[in-house]
C-alpha cells in the first residue's frame, strides 16, 4: 500500500483520501443524526414531548450534516468521472430509492409539527424512522460495493440486471451503516440530553452496542482479508479498540468518551478499508473485466489542479462553519427545555396568539 501511494500521481491519491475523508465525515456526522431518526418510532420515544426532544438534539444540524454527502458525491463526479459514471450506473436503482428516501426525511423533519393532530404526528414519525433507516442501509450497500466489487465489463457497464447490485457484501455493508448508525445515534443521545432520555439510552447503549457494530465490523474484516497490509491491520486493531472502549464506557456511564469511542471505530475501519483497496476505486467482479482505478477513472491533471485551487479555500470554510455550529449549540436538553406543542387550527383562527 505505502509503494502504491508513492507510485500513483501525487494529484490523483491527494483527491482519493479527499474523497475518503468526505465520505467518512458523512459517516460519522450524519450517523447519529439517521440513528436518532429511526428512534423516532415507538420503541424508544416514550412519548410526543421526548419524541420532539430527540428532534431537537438534531434540529440545529442535521441538514449541515448531510452537506458532506453532497460534497462527496460531487467531488468524485469532478475527480473521477469514471468512477461516479460506473457507480451511479450501476447502481441506478438503489440511489434512486436512496434521492426518495433524502427527500421523505426532509420533508418528515419539515411537516410533522405542521398538523395539530396526534396521528399526522405519528405518521410523520413512522416516516422519518423508516427513511432514516433507509437513507442508513443504502449508503452502507453502496460504499461496500466500492470495495468488494461489481459486474463490470472492460468499458465498465454492469453486467446484470436491475438487482445485480444485490449481493451479500452488499446486504452486509448496510446492515454494517445501519447498525452504526443506531449505536452512535444512541451515543450522541447520552452526550445531548439529561434526564430519562439520557438514561435509557444509556442502558440500551450496553446491550446493543456489539451487536449493532458486528456487521460494520465483519464488512473491514471481509475487505482486510482480501486486501490488508500490515498499516491497514493495524487500523483495523485500532478499530476493534474504539468499539471495547465504547461499551466500556457505556457500562461506566461516560458519554463522551462513548462518542468518540463509536467514532474511532467508524473512522479507523474506514480509513482501513479505503486504503487496503487503493489503488482500485471500483473493482469488478468479472473474470473479464477491469478495476477501475485511481489512474484509470481520473480527470485531467488540469482539472485536479484547479479543484485543488478551490478545494483550498472551500475545504477551510466549511471545516470552521461546522465546528462553529456544534459549538453554539453545544447545551444539554431536556424534556422541561420543550414547550407545550400548539394547536396549528387555534392559531389561525386566534393570529395574534403565540405558540
Amino acid at each position: 500500500m505505502i509503494e502504491t501511494l508513492a507510485n500513483e500521481p501525487a494529484l490523483n491519491t491527494a483527491w482519493f483520501l479527499v474523497i475518503g475523508l468526505f465520505w467518512t465525515g458523512y459517516l460519522v456526522l450524519d450517523g447519529f443524526d439517521l440513528g436518532v431518526g429511526m428512534l423516532m418510532g415507538r420503541i424508544f420515544a416514550r412519548d410526543e414531548k421526548e419524541r420532539r426532544l430527540l428532534l431537537n438534539t438534531i434540529g440545529p444540524v442535521w441538514d449541515g450534516n448531510e452537506v458532506w454527502l453532497v460534497t462527496a458525491g460531487a467531488a468524485t463526479f469532478a475527480a473521477f468521472p469514471f468512477w461516479y459514471g460506473a457507480l451511479f450506473s450501476a447502481l441506478y436503482l438503489p440511489l434512486t430509492l436512496l434521492l426518495l428516501a433524502l427527500i421523505l426525511r426532509a420533508v418528515s423533519i419539515e411537516y410533522r409539527g405542521k398538523g395539530s393532530s396526534a396521528r399526522w404526528a405519528r405518521t410523520w414519525n413512522g416516516i422519518l424512522a423508516l427513511s432514516s433507516g433507509a437513507i442508513a442501509f443504502l449508503i452502507g450497500a453502496a460504499l461496500a460495493l466500492t470495495t468488494t466489487g461489481l459486474p463490470l465489463d472492460a468499458n465498465g457497464d454492469r453486467i446484470g440486471g436491475a438487482f445485480a447490485w444485490l449481493t451479500w457484501p452488499a446486504v452486509l455493508g448496510g446492515l454494517g451503516f445501519l447498525g452504526f448508525a443506531l449505536v452512535h445515534g444512541l451515543a450522541f443521545l447520552a452526550l445531548k440530553t439529561s434526564g430519562p432520555v439520557q438514561e435509557r439510552a444509556q442502558r440500551t447503549l450496553v446491550r446493543l452496542l456489539p451487536v449493532g457494530l458486528l456487521p460494520l465490523a465483519g464488512w473491514v474484516l471481509l475487505v482486510q482479508v482480501r486486501d490488508g497490509v500490515g498499516p491497514t491491520w493495524a487500523l483495523t486493531g485500532l478499530a476493534v479498540l474504539g468499539a471495547v472502549l465504547a461499551w466500556a464506557f457505556a457500562r461506566a456511564g461516560r458519554d463522551g468518551a462513548i462518542f468518540a469511542g463509536s467514532a474511532v471505530f467508524l473512522i479507523a475501519g474506514a480509513a482501513a478499508v479505503f486504503l487496503a483497496v487503493f489503488p482500485v476505486v471500483l473493482p469488478t467482479t468479472l473474470a473479464g473485466g477491469a478495476d477501475l482505478t485511481v489512474t484509470s477513472a481520473a480527470s485531467s491533471q488540469y482539472t485536479l489542479k484547479i479543484m485543488t485551487i478551490v478545494g483550498c479555500f472551500g475545504l477551510p470554510v466549511l471545516f470552521l462553519y461546522q465546528g462553529w455550529s456544534y459549538w453554539v449549540f453545544r447545551k444539554r436538553l431536556r424534556t422541561e427545555h420543550i414547550p407545550d406543542a400548539h394547536d396549528v387550527r387555534e392559531l389561525a383562527e386566534h393570529p395574534t396568539r403565540t405558540a
